[in-house]
Formats: C-alpha cells, sequence, structure tokens
C-alpha cells in the first residue's frame, strides 16, 4: 500500500508547459472570509512560489471545507468538488488569491525535501484541496485526478521557480495522512509531466482581408 508521508515529485527544468488554462470559479461569497484566514506573502507572489500541496479534507463536500474558510481556521487556493457534486466535471472551486499565502499548512512543519527545509510553507506554496473522506471505501474519481494534475501544470506554467509537489502528509507526518492512501499518486504525477498544452490561438494581422478570415483561426469563445 502507498504511503502518502512519501508522496513528492520534483517538476524538471525541462518540460514546463507554456500555456495552461484552468477552469474555475470563485466559490459563492467566499470573499467575505479569506481575508481572516490567509496573509500577505513574505515571498515574491509570483518567483517566490517553491511548491503546490495536495490535500484531502477529510469530508464529503465542498460545503464542509469552505465552512473552515468561513471560520476563519485555514484556507486554501483551490478546492476540487467530489463526484456528487454538480460542480464536478465542469470547474474548480478558486477559495483564495494566489497572491496571498493561505492558511493550509502549519508554519512550524517543513521537509529537507522541500525547499531545503524552510519553514512557513504556507508563504512559498499553494494549496489544493480534493473533497475526499480519505475512507478506504471513497475512491478518488478519474475527474478529480486529472483536474488536480491540470491545476499543479496551470501553476507550473505560471510560476517559474516552481519545484516541488508535495502531499500534506509529507509535510506534517506526526498529524496528517491526506490526501490519502487511495491518492492514484503515480497516475497523479505521470499526469503532471505529460499533459498537454493549450493550444496558442493564431494572431490575424488587421492587414488580412476578412474573406480570408477562417473560423478555424480562433479558438474558444469570444464575448464583449
Amino acid at each position: 500500500m502507498s504511503d502518502p508521508r512519501k508522496y513528492q515529485f520534483n517538476l524538471p527544468k525541462k518540460g514546463r508547459p507554456s500555456r495552461i488554462g484552468l477552469e474555475e470559479e470563485w466559490y459563492p461569497e467566499i470573499h467575505k472570509y479569506y481575508g481572516k484566514c490567509t496573509s500577505k506573502r513574505i515571498y515574491h507572489p509570483i518567483n517566490g512560489i517553491r511548491a503546490v500541496v495536495i490535500h484531502a479534507t477529510a469530508g464529503g463536500s465542498s460545503v464542509g471545507a469552505a465552512s473552515v474558510i468561513k471560520a476563519g481556521r485555514a484556507s486554501f487556493h483551490w478546492l476540487v468538488p467530489d463526484e456528487d457534486e454538480p460542480q464536478h466535471g465542469h470547474f474548480v472551486w478558486a477559495t483564495a488569491p494566489e497572491k496571498l499565502a493561505a492558511w493550509h499548512v502549519r508554519n512550524s512543519t517543513s521537509h529537507p525535501d522541500v525547499f531545503d527545509g524552510h519553514n512557513k510553507v504556507n508563504h512559498f506554496s499553494l494549496g489544493i484541496e480534493v473533497v475526499n473522506t480519505q475512507k478506504s471505501s471513497d475512491e478518488f474519481s478519474d475527474w478529480q485526478i486529472q483536474t488536480t494534475a491540470r491545476i499543479v501544470r496551470y501553476c507550473w506554467a505560471k510560476y517559474p521557480n516552481l519545484k516541488h509537489v508535495v502531499s500534506h502528509a509529507k509535510l506534517d507526518p506526526r498529524r496528517r495522512k491526506d490526501p490519502g492512501t487511495n491518492f492514484p499518486w503515480q497516475d497523479f504525477k505521470k499526469l503532471v509531466l505529460v499533459g498537454d498544452e493549450d493550444p496558442v490561438p493564431k494572431l490575424v494581422s488587421i492587414a488580412t482581408p476578412a474573406s480570408q478570415i477562417k473560423e478555424t483561426d480562433f479558438h474558444g469563445n469570444c464575448t464583449g
């Protein structure tokens, strides 16, 4: 059986994706609450990001996970819904601004394999919570794993010094077991390292006659 206390891999210098989109929506009214359980980063909010920490909620709903933020006890940047929630298969919840340090790891914890053993992990990391009870009967859905990997790839493309992908259990092994033994860490790692990039839209010159512009020159929807 896999041991969550050993879950970690480092992102290689080569192979960094250049463009990854993320289907996310702000959790309803969460902006009223995250200010009580986030901090201004002590490191640069772009260049200072070194790690992504993978968590599981130990509860069965996004509502339950968000209640922790509303109570001001802890926070995280993204929340990946469970398969019995309507958002599953469509988008993840954004729950705290990336520029802020979310309170998802204790300040006193550290590991020599992660940013040379620096503590105050929240200040150089981003936190992803995946809704899962961590019970042996509660499997992660394929979409949850694929989407969590996509969030990491989004971060890898955005943050030039991001290196470590690590479990909460490795950083705080005496108190935490998440994301748990059911989390398919090796499959997740493969999805992160070899996932697809988003296509870059073709640029159409302003000198190009309208009659020569094809619908396939554009990707996505334009709204105005």
